[in-house]
């Protein structure tokens, strides 16, 4: 029987961490990380997704501004505010909420963030960066996956990977950072022929493919370190992975729940990543207050 990954308690060390951190940087520089977060129309789910983030900025001392528009905003005004944030030295991190309107042109408004203050890492130089291997912004769930993995003492180095999923936002970032960490890493889809046979091979499988429960418990190779990213509500109501949990649980070593797992992370990883943004932008502007 696998061992359950708690997602929850390790990113109460990470915001735990944060916190400590976010103190030592307002002793060092005199100001706080601030991170923008812009909330364009009335999604209630993207509305909720928000608070939580602000919610957890103010828990570990992070400045939340907040901007709200209303779903009747044009391009150019969202545009316009992402221009004065990215000029704007007590922004240290630019979160646009995504769905944004249909009118709306997602791709140019996050390509138009510095990718020094991309904070979600999806910003094309941060993206190229990762797959240069240099520095830069990392997407906040990969980064989550890769730290409930160093929890667990998994050993990466020579690892076969397996990621499920080819998402921007997921999938191959994550399996960039895992080839970083010098696994082989194989990443497939839903497409992928003789799927199970690929995920049998699998020490490490991160399933990210976004269908409940793809993945099927007999195809997990026994022993192996069991990441579901997914998230999917059921007609029923009830929140499942990708990974039929219950079969998987009975041949991996470790796994994670869903809901529990992966997702708690990545609110962690994003308070985080503001951190780093900040402590790069006040070093380049030489520190030691304003």
């Amino acid at each position: 029987m696998a061992e359950i990954i708690d997602g929850k308690a390790e990113a109460q060390r990470v915001k735990d961490e944060t916190a400590v951190a976010v103190e030592k940087f307002r002793a060092d520089f005199g100001v706080a990380p601030g991170l923008a977060t812009v909330l364009v129309g009335d999604d209630a789910a993207s509305a909720t997704y928000v608070r939580n983030k602000r919610r957890s900025c103010a828990k570990v001392g992070i400045e939340s501004l907040h901007h709200e528009l209303p779903a009747s905003t044009g391009q150019g005004e969202i545009m316009r505010l992402v221009r004065e944030l990215n000029s704007r030295s007590d922004a240290h991190g630019i979160l646009v909420q995504l769905p944004l309107p249909d009118s709306i042109d997602s791709r140019e408004v996050l390509n138009a963030i510095s990718p020094d203050k991309d904070v979600d890492g999806l910003h094309p130089v941060n993206q190229g960066r990762l797959l240069a291997g240099e520095d830069g912004m990392r997407p906040c769930t990969p980064l989550g996956v890769m730290r409930l993995l160093e929890r667990c003492g998994v050993e990466l180095k020579g690892a076969r990977a397996v990621v499920v999923g080819r998402s921007l936002l997921v999938g191959k970032p994550v399996a960039m950072m895992l080839l970083e960490q010098h696994a082989t890493v194989t990443l497939c889809h839903s497409r992928t022929r003789d799927l199970a046979d690929e995920i049998g091979r699998a020490d490490v499988l991160v399933a990210a493919v976004g269908i409940p429960e793809f993945v099927k418990g007999e195809w997990v190779r026994p022993g192996s370190t069991v990441i579901d990213v997914g998230i999917n509500r059921l007609d029923s109501g009830k929140l499942v992975g990708d990974v039929a949990f219950a079969e998987a649980s009975e041949r991996a070593a470790f796994i994670t729940p869903v809901p529990g797992g992966v997702g708690p992370m990545t609110v962690a990883m994003l308070l985080a990543n503001t951190l780093t943004a900040a402590r790069r932008q006040e070093s380049n502007a030489g520190g030691g207050g304003r």
